[in-house]
């Protein structure tokens, strides 16, 4: 479980903090959706939970461990982030060596790494680009190799901030589809901002609604 406790946060130069004694609750095995109006805290939650940011009081707990004495890394190989444009996150020359990076600075060998990529490329069916190069991919084939990638590391819990943005109405209803089943083949529990009610509706089991 996820434990966020009495966290605040302010950014720099800003007078008033972004989130103030915010506490929340994240299960293995449940996808829940997070919503709230425009500037509320959404994605500033996304990084904290990530890492990206640290809170100025309250803890953030994984599986009752302080995410306070992890670094990125660590914190990664627990909670994966896929970014709202996996544009942003794919740097590798292959989609092969997308998804075995991550694995390659745990220290697996070489075996390990293939069987574990092999996988999770299989799993998103994206095994016939293997030794593609990733900006060919289209939008939805980045956003799986995004998720394979993070996934691959053994994740407990999968982190994406408006995952629907720019998606079609087919593409929104592939992309619930997947989250529910990886939390069904995987146990992991999801957590994505969204501000799309249908889509929200038909894919999480319970909604977090952030208010002032």
């Amino acid at each position: 479980m996820i434990m966020i406790e009495n966290v605040t946060y302010r950014y720099p130069g800003s007078a008033k903090p972004v989130l103030s004694g915010f506490s929340a609750y994240f299960d293995r095995g449940e996808i829940v959706a997070v919503r709230g109006k425009n500037g509320i805290g959404k994605t500033t939650l996304t990084k904290l939970l990530t890492g990206m940011l640290r809170p100025q009081t309250g803890r953030i707990l994984i599986n009752g461990a302080d995410i306070s004495g992890m670094d990125l890394f660590e914190i990664g190989q627990k909670i994966g982030y896929v970014f709202q444009n996996p544009n942003r996150q794919l740097f590798r020359d292959t989609v092969y060596n997308e998804t075995a990076y991550g694995l390659k600075n745990m220290g697996l060998n070489n075996e390990q790494t293939e069987r574990r990529a092999t996988r999770y490329l299989d799993y998103f069916g994206l095994a016939s680009y293997r030794d593609d190069y990733p900006g060919k991919l289209s939008f939805g084939e980045k956003q799986r190799l995004a998720l394979a990638a993070v996934l691959a590391l053994g994740t407990d819990y999968l982190v994406l901030d408006e995952p629907t943005a720019g998606l079609d109405v087919y593409r929104r209803r592939e992309l619930g589809d997947m989250l529910k089943n990886l939390r069904r083949d995987t146990d992991c529990g999801v957590v994505f901002v969204s501000h799309e009610a249908d889509f929200i509706a038909r894919t999480a089991d319970r909604e977090l609604v952030m208010a002032l």
